[in-house]
């Protein structure tokens, strides 16, 4: 309980953020969702906790799709409960706190938090539950090596017994974090990229896959016993995805997703099992919620510059980019493919020789974005034949009239709709 001093501290804290918030849009620097919290928290460090108020939370994480299922997962949420979230994707500690700020009046808290703030924000807002979605490669100046941020999330997964742990059993690296909690609902929510989880993450080995098994579902496991002598394997799942329909112990739902791609389906299937089993949603009702997300922060969307119909894509690293290729519509008048090096983005770029880029045909493809040159090469040794326009507007325009698709990372997309709203010939 906050005695006086700081019930005033926090007051202070609150009314100072929201000055702060209302300034930033006022003058156009921004929509606000990050500098309210840093203003917050400077004049308050417990604000955090202090705002959660002991409130039912989860907390969303992974490298991919944390945007999409905490969207998703808040809406199946509001079938039942006033719900704060952070939907504009600012998951770290000061986009959480303005999140707070907006919804103290909710009574119930659904969040998406980065990989490597978990740990802190779950040891402040005592999480009722956890959603786990995958673990790849990203941002390898920020982010560091892959097996230490499992570690982490494990101890800060295992340091709340009594939460409810919905994770993909397919990743083998998010399976090894909630491998030995008490409350984890398994998911099988698919795992398109498995170049970082070849071993075993505890206890080293090889990590054998096989398409299917006795029971007709794929499988993993490891050749090396873990340090007790268990045997780490794919556990079974309680929610799985077949194509485009969402089994689990209440029975068959259609995934009728407005979002495109194999990945979504399984981040509607863990985002609908955690309102399920952590929020006692029904099960229409949850998948309605996730049926009813069209775009998330613009990316999905399509808009029109001119002659030309613009396909958004976001893609982050390379497990995001595998996804993203395979939502591509070749038969789209034009590709344009930016790629920055800022921070969001992470400055280090050799992740583009991990991506498996597809033979894109006859289809127009352009390397725009700072990092184009870079791009271009990449395309060059894929056999990929492609022009360098490293102005993304620009490189839409250098496409045939028609559908164009762009995939970008995330401030390059963040860039381009900017400059879009700029242009006399946009519209929405």
């Amino acid at each position: 309980m906050q005695g006086p001093i700081s019930r005033f501290r926090t007051a202070v804290a609150a009314t100072a953020a929201n000055l702060a918030t209302a300034a930033s849009r006022a003058t156009g620097r921004g929509a606000g969702g990050m500098i309210g919290g840093l203003v917050a928290a400077a004049i308050d460090p417990n604000i955090m906790a202090s705002l959660g108020g002991g409130r039912p939370t989860v907390l969303v994480t992974g490298t991919n799709g944390k945007s999409t299922t905490t969207r998703m997962l808040a809406g199946a949420v509001g079938a039942k409960h006033k719900v704060a979230t952070n939907d504009g994707g600012d998951n770290m500690d000061a986009g959480i706190i303005s999140a707070l700020l907006a919804g103290k009046d909710a009574d119930a808290i659904v969040l998406e938090c980065d990989e490597l703030h978990v740990p802190k924000v779950a040891e402040r807002l005592q999480p009722t539950a956890f959603v786990l979605l995958n673990l790849t490669r990203d941002q390898l100046d920020r982010v560091g090596e892959i097996n230490s941020i499992e570690r982490a999330l494990r101890a800060a997964v295992m340091a709340h017994p009594d939460a409810t742990v919905v994770a993909n059993c397919d990743d083998v690296l998010i399976t090894s974090i909630a491998y030995d909690h008490p409350n984890a609902v398994w998911v099988s929510a698919g795992a398109g990229w498995t170049g970082d989880s070849v071993t075993n993450p505890r206890s080293g080995g090889h990590v054998v896959r096989s398409s299917v098994t006795h029971e007709g579902e794929a499988d993993w496991y490891a050749v090396e016993p873990l340090p007790d002598g268990r045997e780490f394997r794919r556990p079974t799942p309680t929610y799985k995805v077949e194509g485009e329909t969402l089994v689990g112990p209440e029975g068959v739902a259609k995934l009728e997703l407005k979002l495109p791609g194999r990945a979504n389906r399984g981040n509607a299937a863990q985002a609908i099992a955690a309102a399920v089993e952590a929020f006692d949603v029904p099960l229409d009702a949850a998948v309605r919620a996730a049926a009813d997300v069209d775009n998330v922060a613009g990316r999905y969307t399509t808009v029109h510059l001119g002659d030309h119909d613009v396909h958004l894509l976001l893609a982050k690293n390379p497990a995001g980019w595998q996804e993203a290729l395979s939502m591509v519509d070749r038969d789209a008048d034009g590709v344009v493919i930016a790629v920055n090096a800022q921070q969001g983005d992470g400055e280090d770029v050799s992740w583009l020789w991990d991506v498996k880029f597809e033979d894109f045909g006859d289809t127009h493809v352009v390397a725009a974005g700072e990092r184009a040159t870079d791009l271009a090469v990449r395309l060059t040794y894929g056999g990929i034949g492609h022009d360098t326009v490293h102005d993304p507007i620009a490189a839409i325009r250098a496409c045939p009239p028609g559908r164009v698709e762009v995939l970008a990372n995330y401030t390059a997309l963040l860039n381009l709709r900017r400059a879009l709203t700029k242009e006399e010939d946009y519209r929405a």
